[in-house]
This record gives C-alpha cells, sequence and structure tokens, in this order.
C-alpha cells in the first residue's frame, strides 16, 4: 500500500511540470501554427478567416518580403557576435587560468553582465551611444572629430548594436571556458613543452579541442539566444526598429506585426512569422550537431 502511495505521489508530482509545459508550451505551439493560416486582426477570433499559406507567400515573397529579408540580415549580423565574443571569452579565459595575481576578481567583474539585468545593460549603452552627451561623442569631440549618430544613423546602427551584444556575450564564455580549463590536464600541455611547441600552437592543439564540448554547448545556445533578440533592440531604438528598419531583427518584426500594427497585419502573420523563425533556428541548430562531428573533440 505505501508503494502504490509513493507511485502515486511520483506520478502527480511529476505530472505537475508536464502539465505545465502542455498547457504553456505544446497547446500555445499547435495553436500559433493553425493561427499562421488564418487573417486575424486584433485579439478576437470573431473576424478570423482562413487564407491558406497568404501569410507566408507575403513575408517570404509579397508585400511584407521586403521587411522579413531585412529582419533576417539584421539577425545574421547580430549572430557575428557569437564567434567573436567567443574568441574573446576564451584568450580571456587562457589569461585568468594561470593564476595571475587578482584572477578571481577579474572572474568576478567579467561574469557581471550576464547577472545584469538586460534592461539595465541596454539602458547603459544606450547612453554610452547618446549622440549629445553620449561618452563616446564626448571622446570624439575631444580629438577634434565629428559626432556619430550611434543609434540614430542608419549607416552605424548594426554595427553599434554588434559591439553592444559582443560585450554582453563574453561574461557567459569567461566562465564556462575557465571551469573547461580547469578540467584539462596540465601533462598535455608539459609534454608539449617538452616537444618544443610554443604558446600558440599549445593554445591551438590543446586548448581550444580541450574545451570545444564547451564551444560546442555556447555556439549552440548562442545561436538560439541571438536569432531570438529583441528587448535590447527595443529599448535602445524604440518601436520602431531604428532608422531605415537597420535594428530590425526577425522577433522585433514580429512583435510589430503582433502588437503595433496589428490592425494591418496581424496576429496570423506574427505566428506565421514565429513559424517561419523556428524552422530557421532548427535549421541552424541542426547543422551545428552535424558539423560537431568533425570539431568536437570528447578524448580531453
Amino acid at each position: 500500500m505505501n508503494n502504490r502511495k509513493e507511485k502515486m505521489l511520483g506520478f502527480l508530482f511529476a505530472g505537475i511540470p508536464v502539465l505545465g509545459f502542455l498547457i504553456f508550451g505544446i497547446i500555445p505551439i499547435f495553436m500559433a501554427f493553425g493561427m499562421s493560416f488564418m487573417d486575424i486582426r486584433g485579439f478576437s477570433f470573431e473576424d478570423a478567416a482562413w487564407t491558406g499559406f497568404s501569410n507566408y507567400s507575403s513575408l517570404l515573397f509579397g508585400e511584407y518580403a521586403g521587411r522579413f529579408w531585412l529582419s533576417l540580415l539584421n539577425s545574421l549580423i547580430e549572430l557575428l557576435a557569437l564567434p567573436i565574443s567567443l574568441a574573446i571569452a576564451l584568450v580571456l579565459s587562457v589569461f585568468l587560468h594561470k593564476k595571475l595575481r587578482g584572477s578571481k576578481f577579474y572572474r568576478v567583474v567579467l561574469f557581471i553582465p550576464y547577472v545584469c539585468s538586460v534592461v539595465a545593460v541596454t539602458t547603459m549603452w544606450k547612453w554610452i551611444y547618446e549622440e549629445e552627451f553620449g561618452i563616446l561623442n564626448q571622446m570624439l569631440m575631444g580629438m577634434g572629430l565629428e559626432k556619430v549618430g550611434w543609434i540614430s544613423d542608419s549607416r552605424f546602427v548594426r554595427w553599434s548594436m554588434l559591439l553592444t551584444c559582443v560585450w554582453s556575450g563574453i561574461s557567459l564564455g569567461v566562465i564556462l571556458f575557465s571551469a573547461a580549463l580547469n578540467n584539462v590536464s596540465e601533462s598535455y600541455y608539459e609534454a608539449a613543452q617538452i616537444d618544443g611547441a610554443s604558446s600558440i600552437k599549445q593554445f591551438f592543439t590543446i586548448t581550444v579541442p580541450a574545451v570545444s564540448p564547451t564551444t560546442f554547448f555556447l555556439v549552440v545556445t548562442g545561436t538560439i539566444g541571438y536569432m531570438q533578440d529583441f528587448v535590447r533592440y527595443q529599448i535602445m531604438l524604440g518601436n520602431s526598429g531604428g532608422p531605415s528598419d537597420s535594428g530590425l531583427t526577425m522577433v522585433f518584426f514580429l512583435w510589430q506585426m503582433a502588437y503595433r500594427y496589428n490592425t494591418q497585419m496581424g496576429m496570423g502573420y506574427a505566428c506565421a512569422m514565429a513559424i517561419l523563425i523556428a524552422l530557421i533556428i532548427g535549421v541552424a541548430t541542426l547543422i551545428n550537431y552535424l558539423s560537431a562531428k568533425r570539431w568536437v573533440n570528447y578524448d580531453f
């Protein structure tokens, strides 16, 4: 009898998160998929009409195709922050691993951007980029140069946001790479030194392969995260997506369709955009997993 009660309690407690995932995960996914084939304006199904694949065709080839492909381009440009931030994080981790004075303090400092609120960090960068009184333009004017519209000029918006993403992305990489380096046996480096290998060669032949599982994890999660970025852009650029849509990411465009231009586009287009984003991220994740066989090393 006691065993039966334990099993029932086990199923009960295990079923709570499953039920939550079903209600807030699986059911919304199927609803979004169905709504992507409908014309839904506002937040009511009363006037919803079945339109088939017209939402998808409008996004990919029709009247909204220009903004869709631009949002994809902006998201891919932001994705460049991933390899840059990982490379910087790995180099910093190697230096911190050498037991330099104050290395623990530097780890804490480097990890602060990760634990800070995205809203707070983005607001800080918005002040830095401010055209009249921002520190970057103050430095430029101090050197006799002209001010730059870091987030008000379409020529600079993408690269300003890229810098912000790189700065924010270094934190987690430093912590995880540092932990991975602690698990690498020093005997590999000692053998390499005996063979006369330089520090650069040791880095590329020992360090990089040894932390490749951690790199793989960061690449997969980072790709998903950057392709879904939205809050950073909305706070920095407002609801418009920046000048000439230069800061319009895919999720930002989705939000505009669902809420800002709800009467013109609506939830049907937003759901179609969500499905397309999911497919793009799914393909990118599959490519990461398939390519991992060539460069991820688990032998260290």
